[in-house]
């Protein structure tokens, strides 16, 4: 893939885009570019209509840049540059996130936390281990009501991630080594732990 820089005066809105960006979407992607630049390009026809990254595009020209990093993809007819721009909205919403990886990296960062996309007070809510959000719940009413309230969710994500997990513990066998016939081992249940991964034997 060749990345080339081109003017934004040089690149064009589609008539229609299926993705609409709110404030608070640019105010995020502003916040990217100023933290980590452009990682990555806008997609653009040979004519210059953005199929997709409208939204990186509108934050640069809020900011005030010039060029943008772009790759032109030629040759396409008008059905599979709509289709293009629909797969690219719709492909990265069918993700889940990974729940336990983002509570490890989160834990990591630790007292730091600011990333663009996420709310930091609800970040610093799971970072907390459970004495601690009690003994922050138990300053109602000194603290922040929003923080108060992205602690009871995090909480309240975490609790039932682990009852989710516990209705669908699934059942292990033990392997039969060899070929030769051993007394069968009773199935045993275990549960996956949320944070960790590790197996939990009931």
């Amino acid at each position: 893939m060749t990345v080339v820089r081109k003017p934004l005066s040089e690149l064009r809105r589609p008539e229609r885009n299926v993705r609409m960006h709110t404030d608070k979407q640019l105010k995020e992607f502003r916040r990217s570019v100023e933290m980590f630049g452009q990682i990555r390009p806008i997609v653009v026809d040979e004519d210059g209509v953005i199929l997709a990254g409208n939204g990186l595009y509108e934050t640069l020209l809020q900011m005030g840049a010039s060029e943008a990093d772009c790759y032109v993809v030629s040759g396409l007819t008008e059905a599979q540059k709509k289709k293009l721009m629909l797969a690219d909205n719709r492909v990265f919403d069918l993700g889940v996130d990974d729940l336990s990886a983002l509570d490890a990296f989160v834990q990591e960062l630790k007292d730091d936390l600011d990333i663009p996309g996420y709310e930091e007070d609800l970040l610093r809510a799971m970072v907390m281990e459970a004495e601690e959000a009690a003994a922050a719940l138990g300053e109602y009413g000194t603290i922040d009501e929003d923080r108060a309230e992205a602690i009871r969710d995090a909480r309240a994500r975490t609790e039932a991630r682990e009852e989710a997990a516990a209705r669908n513990a699934e059942e292990y066998v033990p392997p039969t080594a060899g070929t030769q016939p051993q007394e069968e081992e009773p199935a045993r249940r275990f549960i996956l732990c949320p944070k960790c991964g590790e197996r939990i034997w009931l």
